[in-house]
């Protein structure tokens, strides 16, 4: 169904791996898995602080059932989690994905991205603006924000 969603040349093996494990909302249609989303633990560091991120991946829905709103479905499963089990929800938004995360109260990280890498502490130019948060409390979302690392994208 990922396939179908994003499209084989979109959703790479990385995409895959950063899917896998955590919690998974599925949505069928009789037999047929029609939608998706996946929350997976990551650490984010803001301001010195190491926060527990409720990261969501993997959020797909079956072309011949988009705008019925199965993508609402699987994101309104996955909040009540991230806001019992985690300091703060994050995800990276795609342009088409991006109402429905501000639909629902996901807001845009303000501040400069950055990743720790192998390489050391990295700035994530390309992916500011992307990158939405969730139940943040009191963070400031001007801040500098570091993800740690994994392979393919970072965010």
């Amino acid at each position: 169904m990922t396939f179908s969603a994003f499209g084989e040349d979109d959703f790479t093996e990385h995409d895959w791996e950063h899917g896998l494990g955590g919690l998974h909302a599925i949505v069928r249609d009789g037999d047929t898995i029609v939608g998706h989303a996946a929350v997976n633990q990551r650490h984010l560091l803001h301001e010195g602080q190491v926060l527990r991120a409720g990261y969501v991946e993997s959020v797909a829905v079956h072309p011949e059932h988009r705008r019925r709103g199965i993508g609402h479905q699987v994101i309104e499963a996955l909040e009540p989690v991230i806001e019992r089990a985690y300091d703060l929800g994050g995800l990276y938004a795609t342009e088409a994905g991006r109402p429905l995360y501000l639909s629902r109260g996901w807001v845009p990280w303000e501040g400069h991205l950055f990743a720790l890498t192998p390489d050391g502490v990295v700035p994530t130019p390309d992916d500011e603006g992307g990158v939405l948060v969730f139940d943040t409390g009191a963070l400031d979302l001007t801040a500098d924000l570091t993800c740690d690392y994994r392979s393919g994208d970072l965010w």
